[in-house]
């Protein structure tokens, strides 16, 4: 039998001391999720620099029967790039392979490596007038392989949809070492199944995503930024469906946030100051974005917008970003409330959607539901109410013991949770993924139909089951007796 060592050796001569390390200060940073909630144990760390590499890397790890958890930023929120306690897997790192490989501005196409910083890609397009209409708080540690892995959303879904909505051509490599080139991009072609499509949001389950081509826009001439307080959740909803019917295409993101979480955040971000003068028991963040045509009005139409608002009686208080500094700070007020609320102590968070135009009574049923079931917790949801997708967090009682109250308590809660958003026709996973934080409540909860392809497909594509083991995929009854 091939040993660990004989594999350890083979690795470093294929990819150099650069490119494989055992070094426990390289390696342990990466064996911990960002959330903290899982800890496992890696034969190695290997970091290729290009497709070749993973390609020969990963015909190595079939030889040697090595499993292969792939990584990008590690900033996932469900475990999905964290390694089992077995110590037997492989962390493959794409962070090396970041380079920009085609840049069209005429076709607005954008070709890049997998391990490409989100915030590096916004950058270097808006360099010539162009964006990339994805972003979200991680955005400076994500990579675009991670991204289309997990299917990405972040908060401009609402109007240009998801990472997968974004990727027009993907390369990856498979579990048996051959690559799967698709990268150029086609507006037509009708050659059998779509992929990619496939691959995007699989988790590194079915194959290494090693590159992309995606998507651009032109760059927002103008945008205005809203606040508003509202006295209801569900008012929430009736300016939402406000905007869109004023706003059209412009509407670029419509959050919501309740007044606990805006407490959170203004006791936490030193500086942070809340845009109205009162309080509200809900706030909704709005963002329009106009194109050079319609960018000298577009504040106006802002402004009646709110004006509207309130003669329909939709909204308690409201103002207007002055300038794109104060724009800022308002969606700062936004991204902050994840880890405002984290140090607030234990929590569960659930990544739920629900149909678009059930999450505001959603939401105003359920909260009260969790916090008498559940005496002591406060539960808040917060998020891209214009997607149907928010963050419902419930927080541990005062005294809670970090850890254990996750273990025990908090596991009752997010089943609780998880049983309430399947009775109304939602999904337990908006836009984290399932990793390994969610996988056995999909095996609970899920479409046994749909589960069952999902486990074929995996069976017919990584057959020894080497790819991110443990992750997103049930195992089939066969494989749980093992």
């Amino acid at each position: 039998m091939m040993t660990q060592d004989a594999f350890c050796d083979a690795a470093r001569q294929l990819l150099g001391d650069r490119g494989f390390t055992q070094d426990p200060e390289l390696v342990d940073p990466w064996l911990t999720d960002w959330r903290g909630r899982y800890t496992g144990r890696a034969i190695g760390l290997a970091s290729p620099a290009s497709t070749a590499e993973v390609s020969a890397l990963v015909k190595l790890c079939g030889e040697y029967g090595v499993p292969i958890v792939p990584q990008g930023g590690n900033s996932g929120m469900s475990g999905g790039a964290t390694p089992d306690e077995s110590g037997d897997a492989l962390v493959l790192s794409l962070r090396r392979m970041n380079t920009i490989t085609r840049f069209d501005e005429d076709a607005r196409e954008i070709t890049c490596e997998a391990g490409v910083i989100l915030q590096t890609l916004h950058e270097k397009v808006e360099a010539h007038g162009l964006r990339f209409p994805l972003t979200l708080g991680g955005k400076g540690s994500a990579t675009i392989g991670g991204l289309i892995s997990t299917n990405a959303g972040g908060t401009q879904v609402l109007r240009h949809g998801s990472m997968r909505a974004q990727v027009l051509g993907i390369e990856a490599v498979m579990a048996d070492g051959s690559v799967f080139d698709s990268l150029v991009p086609l507006k037509k072609d009708n050659r059998g199944f779509d992929l990619k499509q496939l691959l995007i949001g699989s988790e590194g389950t079915l194959g290494v995503v090693t590159g992309a081509t995606l998507r651009l826009l032109p760059a927002l001439a103008e945008r205005a930024v809203m606040w508003a307080g509202l006295g209801d959740i569900r008012d929430a909803r009736k300016l939402l469906v406000h905007a869109q019917k004023q706003a059209g295409d412009e509407l670029e993101g419509f959050e919501v946030m309740p007044k606990h979480s805006l407490a959170a955040v203004l006791g936490h971000k030193h500086g942070a100051r809340s845009p109205l003068q009162g309080t509200h028991e809900w706030n909704a963040l709005i963002e329009l974005g106009a194109d050079a045509s319609d960018a000298d009005t577009l504040q106006d139409r802002a402004q009646a917008l709110l004006e509207s608002a309130f003669e329909a009686g939709l909204v308690e208080d409201a103002t207007i970003a002055m300038n794109e500094t104060q724009a800022e700070e308002f969606w700062m007020l936004r991204d902050e409330i994840a880890p405002a609320e984290r140090a607030l102590g234990p929590a569960m968070q659930h990544d739920i959607s629900v149909p678009v135009a059930s999450m505001a009574d959603f939401v105003a049923d359920t909260v009260p539901q969790v916090e008498e079931r559940f005496p002591g917790t406060r539960a808040v949801a917060f998020g891209h109410l214009g997607d149907g997708n928010v963050h419902y967090h419930v927080l541990a009682p005062q005294g809670a013991m970090p850890g254990e109250w996750e273990a025990s308590d908090g596991k009752v809660i997010s089943a609780y949770v998880h049983d309430l958003v399947t009775q109304w026709g939602g999904s337990i996973s908006a836009e984290h993924g399932i990793g390994q934080l969610k996988r056995d409540e999909l095996a609970r909860l899920g479409d046994p139909v749909q589960i069952a392809i999902m486990q074929q497909v995996k069976a017919a594509l990584d057959p020894r089951g080497l790819l991110n083991p443990g992750k997103l995929v049930p195992l089939a009854p066969e494989a749980s007796t093992h």
